[in-house]
């Protein structure tokens, strides 16, 4: 008589085809995207950093232009505040709602750099005669490194050790 052998359901576990990654490969895989990552970072908040200040010089000229077409409109020296530059664009433009510049940089703040604005030296009537204008970093050396400063002959003047003045360098 024949005996036949069954097979039973213990037989040999599968071996591994190989296909796939070792717990090593991937370590390395990750090792390589976390320095790809510490090299790209730094880059990207110095890029993030040079354009909030080009964005602030912009917007210093921004508003020493709607300071010369405000004197030059109203007739009432230059605006009291940076809020009198802006306004509600569904009206009439007026003095106290010029609508030159945005709503944003109204507010006094825009992109990372903080704008101060005083109107300065009033005549008889009040109404000033000039004004000042600051520009600095929320957070400095995070938004920006360089403080700018200008005022009525609209020469940008930058600092990049604390608040600028008129006694800084004009930007080139």
């Amino acid at each position: 008589m024949l005996k036949l052998r069954s097979k039973s359901c213990h037989s040999q576990p599968a071996k591994w085809s190989g296909s796939g990654f070792s717990l090593i490969e991937l370590l390395i895989v990750v090792a390589i995207i976390l320095i790809i990552v510490a090299i790209a970072i730094p880059s990207m908040l110095r890029a993030r950093m040079a354009a909030n200040q080009a964005d602030a010089v912009e917007n210093c000229r921004t508003i020493t232009s709607a300071e010369a077409i405000y004197y030059t409109t109203y007739s009432v020296g230059f605006a009291p505040s940076l809020g009198s530059l802006s306004g509600d664009p569904t009206s009439a433009p007026s003095a106290t709602d010029a609508q030159l510049i945005d709503q944003v940089l109204a507010t006094g703040t825009k992109n990372g750099y903080q704008f101060t604005y005083a109107a300065l030296s009033p005549d008889p009537t009040g109404a000033p005669q000039d004004y000042s204008l600051n520009a600095d970093p929320t957070t400095p050396n995070v938004t920006g490194i360089n403080h700018y400063f200008t005022d009525e002959p609209s020469v940008i003047h930058v600092s990049t050790t604390g608040q600028a003045s008129v006694n800084d360098p004009p930007i080139e």
